[in-house]
């Protein structure tokens, strides 16, 4: 598995997670959902991600959407 790959799965599952959450726990989960899709959305235009950068320290291989 290389990096854009557990971004992707990562992402997707937070943003799962946290709307079951604000569904059945309380709505200010929603919150988290949001600062997922900005983080995703600025990574978007900067290249720049928090866990992608941890991920390549960590050792797995880049893929080609975060190759800094």
């Amino acid at each position: 598995m290389n990096i854009d790959r557990f971004v992707f799965a990562f992402a997707g599952f937070m943003i799962l997670a946290s709307l079951s959450l604000g569904v059945w726990v309380h709505p200010a989960w929603f919150l988290f959902t949001a600062f997922v899709g900005l983080n995703m959305f600025q990574a978007a235009f900067t290249g720049f991600c928090p866990l992608a950068m941890i991920l390549r320290r960590v050792g797995l291989r880049p893929g080609q959407a975060f190759y800094r």
